[in-house]
């Protein structure tokens, strides 16, 4: 079965300073029919305008991960680490017991756009970690490259679950064909342009739910 999950019926946020979309339930947001997809959360698309971001808060027990579509994003977090995120890099950071960060726009005069998905771990209680590491998008283009997973060396970061993310980047007429193993299932994201996917239609923003697919 394939569920859309149109762009236009996710949740919204939108202060003077941040437009944040929610394909699933987030904060003030409530849908008691779109609560998460197995133990996938939070799939949120936010864009922060310049010198804006959102202050010092709290996370616990759930895998973190960023990534930045356009524009820059600045991390910094209560284990030491400082960074800014870019195009063609993704970040992960565990929670665990326990981690305060921070996100902020750097730029004084660019927005910046970027997904932000939260996977639940597979334990409860882990040591707070941090990962940012550089992908190669020359490699996603016309297939997928793996940039998150849980027990393969191959991805750019690490997951404290049996999951994967991957990403691709694809021309016009460019084709994919993504088997899924026995009871797995997969959600799929589209940031940008138009695909048909298993005969659907999904456009920008729109995201759709797989189960009991053998392919896409």
């Amino acid at each position: 079965m394939l569920t859309v999950r149109k762009a236009e019926a996710r949740g919204i946020t939108k202060l003077d300073w941040l437009d944040s979309r929610h394909t699933f339930s987030f904060a003030d947001y409530y849908d008691p029919q779109h609560t998460g997809f197995h133990e996938l959360r939070v799939i949120n698309e936010d864009r922060v305008q310049p010198g804006q971001g959102f202050a010092p808060h709290s996370h616990r027990d759930m895998e973190i991960i960023t990534y930045v579509v356009e524009g820059a994003l600045e991390h910094k977090d209560s284990l030491g680490n400082g960074s800014i995120i870019r195009p063609g890099e993704v970040q992960r950071m565990s929670a665990g017991r326990g981690i305060m960060h921070s996100e902020f726009n750097p730029s004084r005069t660019e927005p910046v756009d970027f997904l932000q998905i939260w996977i639940l771990p597979e334990q409860l209680g882990l040591n707070p970690s941090y990962e940012q590491k550089t992908i190669d998008l020359s490699a996603a283009r016309g297939q997928f490259r793996l940039i998150a997973s849980g027990h393969s060396a191959q991805a750019a970061v690490n997951v404290h679950q049996d999951a994967e993310m991957s990403v691709a980047v694809l021309e016009k007429g460019q084709k994919l064909l993504h088997r899924l193993g026995s009871g797995r299932s997969a959600w799929v994201q589209l940031v940008r342009g138009e695909v048909a996917l298993n005969g659907l239609t999904l456009l920008a923003g729109d995201g759709a739910a797989i189960d009991g697919e053998r392919e896409l």
